[in-house]
């Protein structure tokens, strides 16, 4: 049954693909971003230009629909912590309380696997592993918080469902790969820490269609009311390997240069250090961060998802390389 449907983020790389499959099912689709999308709307969507941290525009966007995705976020791996308390925490917030002011039924959040790093080896951890009681960046401490958010609200008149899906990648991706790829035209990329960590990643198609699953299934009291969910590709290969892909899909050489984890962390401190110190606002070129989750294995059992969401992923990392060397290339 048609439905009208809020999906916040929706001009970001998963949002719109989302959307897109929304529509192709025949719903009615809201959005709210940041910015003007007159791509989207020119596919008919209602679009709504503010800030999360606004009860009033998130509850004027809200008004009418019967589902809502909350697929946006600040994301990355620097920037002050209020910037990402106030659109990832307020912003849930936000949109928990048109939920209840509007009385809509079913939330589904667009959660994130960081939330979980604690700076070492994840290797086929479960949603049952703790979450860590510090945090290197603002984004996965922030997106924490939002999330246990989330998963309290769920109760007799709305239905959340918190999805984690890992490294989102694909064609259109204007995050991950254009600054991949970037940096390895400027000669600028390396690989941090020993070969062989294996990490997941999950193609965006996948990630669509576990959303769209956890959609088909969310209701009040229903199995996945109040639960979360890692989603991959459930095909964990050397981060290596997935970044050579990427470059061989773009046309580019392969990166074997290599420095170890403790230098990276080392570096990163300093440029922390350097750029506070100096104000600056743009983001330096590694984090403590970043070399911790370049350096370390992040694999996860999606055993939940697969039984619980029904979530299969259809396209192989093979094919999802396939498809990105015909985007990037013709």
């Amino acid at each position: 049954m048609a439905e009208k449907i809020l999906v916040t983020g929706g001009g970001g790389f998963l949002g719109k693909a989302l959307i897109h499959q929304l529509i192709a099912r025949g719903h009615e689709i809201h959005t709210l971003n940041r910015s003007r999308y007159p791509e989207l709307e020119k596919m008919g969507v209602r679009c709504f230009q503010g800030d999360l941290a606004d009860p009033a525009i998130v509850k004027e966007a809200a008004r009418g629909c019967t589902t809502v995705f909350h697929v946006a976020a600040k994301a990355g791996v620097w920037g002050d912590y209020a910037d990402y308390y106030k659109a990832n925490v307020i912003g849930t917030q936000n949109v928990l309380l048109a939920c209840r002011a509007l009385s809509i039924p079913r939330l589904i959040y667009t959660s994130s696997p960081s939330i979980t790093f604690g700076g070492t080896d994840q290797e086929g951890i479960d949603e049952s592993n703790p979450l860590p009681t510090h945090y290197m960046a603002a984004y996965p401490a922030t997106k924490a918080l939002a999330e246990k958010m989330v998963l309290a609200a769920a109760g007799s008149d709305l239905a959340t469902v918190s999805l984690r899906p890992h490294l989102i990648w694909g064609p259109g991706d204007n995050h991950i790969i254009p600054r991949l790829l970037d940096r390895a035209r400027k000669g600028r990329l390396r690989l941090i820490g020993p070969a062989g960590k294996k990490v997941d990643a999950v193609y965006i198609d996948n990630a669509v269609q576990a959303h769209l699953c956890a959609y088909d299934r969310l209701q009040k009291g229903s199995p996945i009311d109040g639960k979360v969910y890692f989603i991959t590709n459930d095909e964990p290969m050397p981060l290596e390997n997935i970044i050579n892909s990427i470059l061989q899909a773009a046309g580019l050489p392969q990166v074997t240069r290599r420095i170890s984890a403790g230098i990276a962390y080392g570096l990163g401190a300093t440029l922390e250090i350097f750029y506070r110190l100096l104000r600056l606002k743009n983001e330096p070129v590694l984090t403590r961060f970043a070399a911790r989750q370049m350096s370390t294995a992040h694999w996860y059992n999606t055993r939940a998802a697969r039984e619980e969401l029904g979530y299969q992923p259809a396209v192989s990392m093979q094919e999802g390389f396939r498809r990105l060397r015909l985007a990037l290339q013709g």
